[in-house]
């Protein structure tokens, strides 16, 4: 089991942040396969929270104090085969709201820097529209409530 956590970074027009993957391992030319939030895995002695923190200055160059990260307001089981193994992601879901900045990809590591990933702000009708994949799947049908204003209650389990 791999712990993650991942952030869904809201400007202030209400557009969601998301990264564009090419798949493991593309082909020159391969298209974006899905789009997904800035996040990843938990390091050894890092909680929830710090590793987002984390995750979004190495990802995206947005630094940010844990305290600014709203929930968690997801919970996803992930499996996805990486290399010979099969990799099981327990993804935590934060908010980070109002958010001002323009994607800075420098401290993204060799892996991810050679995958070329792009990054594009969508707003909740293009996510709606189904012209692409993203993860989470559902992600059309659970990000209204995120939209709606600062969560409360138990993070929602999505797929």
């Amino acid at each position: 089991m791999r712990p993650s956590s991942r952030v869904l970074v809201l400007d202030r027009q209400q557009r969601v942040l998301l990264l564009g993957s090419r798949g493991h391992a593309p082909a020159p030319g391969t298209g974006v396969q899905w789009w997904y939030t800035p996040g990843g895995g938990v390091e050894d002695g890092e909680d929830l929270r710090s590793a987002a923190v984390r995750e979004l200055a190495e990802e995206i160059g947005l630094r940010v104090a844990s305290t600014e990260l709203e929930g968690p307001v997801w919970f996803r089981r992930h499996l996805t085969v990486w290399g010979a193994e099969t990799v099981d992601s327990r993804e935590t879901y934060f908010v980070l709201r109002d958010v001002d900045h323009e994607v800075d990809p420098s401290g993204r590591t060799a892996e991810e820097l050679a995958d070329d990933e792009p990054h594009r702000w969508w707003t909740l009708a293009e996510v709606a529209a189904g012209a692409a994949v993203f993860a989470p799947r559902e992600l059309a049908a659970v990000l209204p409530r995120v939209l709606d204003g600062p969560w409360s209650g138990p993070p929602r389990i999505v797929d």
